[in-house]
């Protein structure tokens, strides 16, 4: 199997070999973000891709999308430090197969592995119980009410981005992320993008 592992870290990347290394014939294949990351998989075509949300330039979110629009059948697991269930139902919603929190056991990323590169799908078991039981809870945290491409632009805005700055990063027009800076302060009920970056830290977006 061949793996690309995109991760800004090469402590994370290295770990994974250790954890992996008992895992047979495996091949790792590593970018440090969302444009290395996007180009490798281009060039290389990998079985499964390990993606960390949290990249330097655009988000791992956006990484997906992007290789997902390129090849639909792509096995993605995203990779986060954060365990909000609403990040791992963002991570699904955009068309992962697995998400694994970085804070949790070593042995959920092999599993991981095992089963999205086998054609299933795969969330630990903590993070299973967390959105089955969040309920109300997961529907009124202020990440619910985004998808995957309004987290993207909040989480850029929150880096001290320009929505001109983000319509490039997100390959878009500078109309149509306007358009959603202003849809995401109708549904978080916030009226300047000072509040919007404050919700963002808030919430762990940021």
């Amino acid at each position: 199997m061949r793996i690309l592992i995109v991760d800004d870290h090469p402590i994370v990347a290295s770990g994974c070999r250790a954890v992996l290394a008992d895992e047979g014939e495996i091949e790792i294949l590593e970018a440090a973000d969302a444009e290395d990351g996007e180009c490798v998989f281009i060039v290389e075509r990998p079985d499964l891709s390990i993606i960390d949300i949290n990249l330097p330039t655009v988000s791992g979110f956006e990484l997906a999308r992007r290789i997902l629009e390129r090849a639909p059948e792509a096995r993605i697991i995203m990779f986060s430090m954060n365990d909000d269930p609403a990040f791992a139902a963002r991570a699904i919603e955009c068309g992962a197969k697995g998400y694994v929190s970085k804070t949790g056991d070593p042995d959920d990323l092999v599993e991981a592995i095992r089963t999205v590169g086998g054609g299933g799908t795969y969330l630990p078991s903590a993070i299973a119980r967390s959105i089955a039981f969040a309920g109300p809870a997961l529907a009124q945290s202020p990440l619910s009410k985004l998808n995957a491409r309004e987290m993207e632009i909040l989480r850029l805005l929150s880096a001290g981005k320009s929505l001109s700055e983000i319509a490039w990063l997100v390959q878009s027009s500078y109309k149509t992320v306007a358009n959603t800076s202003s849809i995401m302060r109708q549904k978080l009920g916030v009226k300047t993008s000072v509040e919007l970056v404050r919700l963002a830290i808030d919430s762990g977006v940021a």
